[in-house]
């Protein structure tokens, strides 16, 4: 298989599903999915083994003891059988050319470095009342940047450019020099190269983007922007985390130089 696709997800079923549904729409089809538990939920694991997948797919759990993310992308890592490793949300359906995308830009001291457009309500409802409605968001999309978007946020980063079109220079033009955990793919090389995820941290946001992103680039990699390439939609829900923790954790770390992290795939 070309890459293996690691979703992460915590409890909701009725987000999941039309993120599983835009897989069907995927152009690129060699790619395995393994599911990241954080958790075991027997609902959870019901709807997956009655979902009709396509390609080859994997679920991995663990006990639930709060948020151990980190643990459980690890977990990901060493049961993905492909060499590219793209990781997404359970919140955050692909457009068609996702996947397609992410192999296309692949190299092996290439991190690549996706954003999402945040859909509103509305737009949410949309998708979930029929995943079908998919192929109907670049179309929607681009009407809504001109005639009003609502609540939607970050529009821009919903509309899709392919490099073959004559619009192309506008990605090659959008950098971008911060991951963010729902929108990244790199090779297995890269996040051995760092020892993976750092368990360390055990609150949402910053330990699974934010600290990623200054070990890579320690360990020599390059962020490469992925804006308006590998294009995904982030279905709305509330949102807000007290991040002081996890950043001074992240500062400490920096202060040594610690990009290889020690609670990582290996334990040292």
């Amino acid at each position: 298989m070309k890459a293996s696709l690691i979703i992460s997800v915590y409890k909701n079923i009725r987000f999941l599903k039309p993120v599983l549904d835009s897989l069907h729409f995927q152009t690129e089809k060699d790619f395995e999915t393994i599911i990241s538990e954080d958790g075991e939920s027997p609902e959870m694991k019901e709807f997956i083994a009655g979902y009709p997948f396509e390609m080859p797919y994997k679920h991995i759990t663990r006990k639930d003891e709060g948020w151990r993310k980190n643990h459980c992308l690890n977990s990901a890592i060493r049961a993905s059988e492909a060499d590219w490793l793209i990781f997404i949300d359970g919140d955050c359906v692909l457009h068609p050319r996702f996947i397609e995308m992410h192999l296309h830009h692949a190299e092996v001291n290439k991190i690549l470095a996706g954003k999402r457009v945040k859909l509103d309500d509305y737009m949410t409802e949309y998708i979930l009342d029929n995943s079908d409605n998919i192929r109907n968001l670049q179309q929607i999309l681009l009407r809504k940047m001109f005639f009003g978007k609502g609540k939607i946020k970050f529009i821009e980063e919903g509309i899709f450019i392919s490099p073959e079109s004559i619009l192309r220079i506008i990605p090659r033009n959008r950098k971008n020099d911060k991951l963010v955990g729902c929108n990244m793919s790199f090779s297995k090389e890269a996040i051995y190269a760092i020892n993976g995820f750092d368990e360390d941290y055990k609150l949402p946001a910053v330990g699974e983007d934010y600290d990623l992103a200054w070990r890579l680039k320690a360990a020599g990699f390059q962020l490469v922007s992925m804006r308006n390439l590998a294009v995904q939609y982030h279905l709305s829900h509330p949102e807000g985390y007290n991040q002081d923790f996890n950043l001074n954790l992240c500062r400490q770390k920096q202060e040594i130089n610690e990009f290889v992290c020690k609670n990582g795939l290996d334990k040292h």
